[in-house]
């Protein structure tokens, strides 16, 4: 049975405005009879506002005077002319031009040196690729191996400044979130190096006795003291 748009509202409605029966009214809104039962006793849906089935397009006036007429009656829906509109779109893959299509291995090269941390799935998303290409550049494996270079897909025209910052930004707010729960942090600025490293310098330093400084007395003074 085809699912209606907005079907308490819609159990509102018929409750208020016809003599239906609680079970034709639940077959037609896809709810349970005790549902439409506390819809009319005003222990459910007391905030909702009814919504006409007549007036969206989803019941025609000749099946709902039948079904009063008839309690054993069940009322068929019809299509809504709203349900194209509310239908949501599935976004279609992204399409690269031929000229540019060659260039994708150096794009996706350019995100693995690069950015690690963007997901195969954002990078496909964002060059019009396939994770198998993907892997393929990241092992080597691809059959133009030797010829790619990491280029950016911004210079390349796979993608704008503005598409590509909101991929790695949002790949970098990821990791730090991940960093963060594992107990990871980042260094900032200049660190101390280990007391393995100092102290073997100082030793090294202490054990380097100072060069011995040779002294050459003045042979012009010794004649002076001949003469």
């Amino acid at each position: 049975m085809t699912q209606i748009l907005m079907p308490k509202a819609t159990a509102v409605w018929l409750v208020d405005n016809t003599s239906l029966t609680f079970d034709q009214i639940a077959d037609f809104c896809g709810l349970h009879p005790l549902e439409v039962k506390g819809i009319a006793d005003g222990e459910v849906a007391r905030d909702i506002r009814g919504a006409d089935p007549i007036a969206n397009g989803q019941l025609n006036r000749d099946e709902l005077d039948a079904a009063e007429k008839n309690p054993a009656y069940r009322m068929k829906v019809q299509k809504s002319r709203h349900a194209e509109l509310l239908k949501p779109v599935k976004k279609a893959p992204r399409y690269t031009p031929v000229s540019r299509r060659q260039d994708r291995p150096d794009a996706i090269a350019w995100f693995v040196r690069n950015h690690p941390e963007v997901p195969d799935s954002q990078v496909a998303r964002l060059l019009g690729t396939t994770k198998a290409t993907i892997d393929q550049v990241r092992d080597r494996t691809h059959w133009n191996s030797p010829n790619i270079k990491p280029v950016d897909p911004v210079t390349l025209g796979l993608a704008t400044q503005l598409e590509l910052d909101a991929v790695v930004r949002k790949a970098a707010d990821k990791k730090a979130k991940d960093d963060a729960r594992r107990g990871i942090v980042e260094p900032e600025g200049d660190t101390l190096r280990p007391a393995s490293e100092t102290g073997a310098a100082q030793g090294a330093d202490q054990d380097d006795p100072e060069p011995e400084t040779a002294y050459v007395e003045d042979a012009g003074s010794d004649d002076e003291d001949e003469a």
